[in-house]
């Protein structure tokens, strides 16, 4: 019986340890491994692939990790370690204090990107990002232009002005930004709350009009909406830009800067979705007055807004351009 009973304590002790590995460690469909680090101010989640020169890929709003799943490959294939975390607000990532303000300024998920590279240990890197993970990128080489290689930039230069009132955009922009009004509203806090899953489809089905996702596809990412600051974080990013909500007083000194439009120095690419509802190329010479060192602006066909997703093999080819230019 003493037998019986030592052999049942082992295959417990056994199982349960593998499952808190699993937990911590688990492994996607694509072979990538979960894990998770501490910053100062979150328990940031990430997927890990690869070896070799690390680059960044960060989601924007309404995705998550998902969106790099056909870039990660390509580039893990061409000798790069791939880190692809979810940002605050969405999926495992969560904050450490429970009491912490659930804020989302672009300075707060610019410095996370900082935060994270420091919690890594990464001298240096590269980054590709799109929606806020675009502007959370753009934000990280201005602060530490040292540690940034290379960048792309899907949607172009979104770092934003938040101490001066936005000025009104052409009435067809206004329509398609519909949803930060929304969100500005207490009407709009509660709808998404309770129709998120319905609502961010909606932007999906929006923003990039000419590409056709599953609902498989889509309900793998809406499950990183169910983290229970996703309402809040995401409400707060669009009343800040707008100056509807006070931002945290330890970056009033960033966003000043940032206010400036300060210049990207890093060996940049900027893609742009020819069907993207929500920005079109600008002029390259106005790029490059806010990327010094731009390599390219391309505007591709067949895209929209969720760029790594409908062109992954152009978002993948255009950092390995970057990265083999030393």
């Amino acid at each position: 019986m003493h037998t019986l009973n030592t052999r049942r304590t082992f295959i417990k002790t056994a199982v349960a340890a593998g499952f808190a590995f699993a937990t911590a460690h688990r492994v996607n469909a694509q072979g990538a491994v979960r894990k998770s680090v501490d910053t100062p101010i979150l328990n940031i989640a990430y997927e890990d692939s690869g070896q070799g020169f690390p680059v960044l890929l960060l989601h924007g709003f309404p995705d998550d990790a998902r969106a790099f799943d056909d870039v990660v490959p390509v580039l893990v294939r061409a000798g790069y370690r791939t880190i692809v975390p979810y940002l605050r607000g969405y999926g495992p990532t969560k904050f450490r204090d429970a009491s912490a303000p659930r804020m989302a300024q672009q300075a707060a998920i610019g410095q996370d990107v900082v935060d994270l590279a420091d919690a890594l240990k990464l001298d240096r890197f590269a980054a590709v990002g799109f929606d806020w993970g675009g502007r959370a990128a753009a934000i990280a080489a201005v602060l530490q232009p040292e540690r940034m290689r290379a960048l792309v930039l899907c949607g172009g230069y979104t770092i934003q002005n938040t101490l001066a009132p936005s000025q009104p955009a052409s009435p067809e922009a206004e329509r398609n930004t519909w949803y930060q009004w929304y969100f500005n509203t207490e009407r709009g806090r509660v709808g998404l709350a309770k129709n998120r899953y319905a609502l961010c489809k909606l932007l999906w089905q929006t923003w990039s009009p000419t590409w056709r996702f599953t609902e498989e596809t889509y309900a793998r990412t809406a499950a990183s909406f169910e983290n229970p600051d996703f309402v809040d974080v995401v409400i707060h990013s669009y009343r800040h830009r707008h100056r509807n909500a006070p931002g945290e007083s330890r970056f009033a000194a960033m966003e000043q800067r940032l206010a400036e439009r300060p210049k990207i120095q890093a060996p940049s690419i900027v893609l742009y979705g020819a069907d993207d509802l929500l920005g079109r190329a600008p002029a390259e010479s106005a790029e490059r007055s806010v990327f010094p060192a731009l390599v390219a602006q391309r505007v591709i066909a067949g895209a929209g807004h969720f760029m790594p997703r409908e062109k992954p093999e152009v978002v993948a080819r255009a950092l390995l351009e970057l990265l083999a230019r030393g």
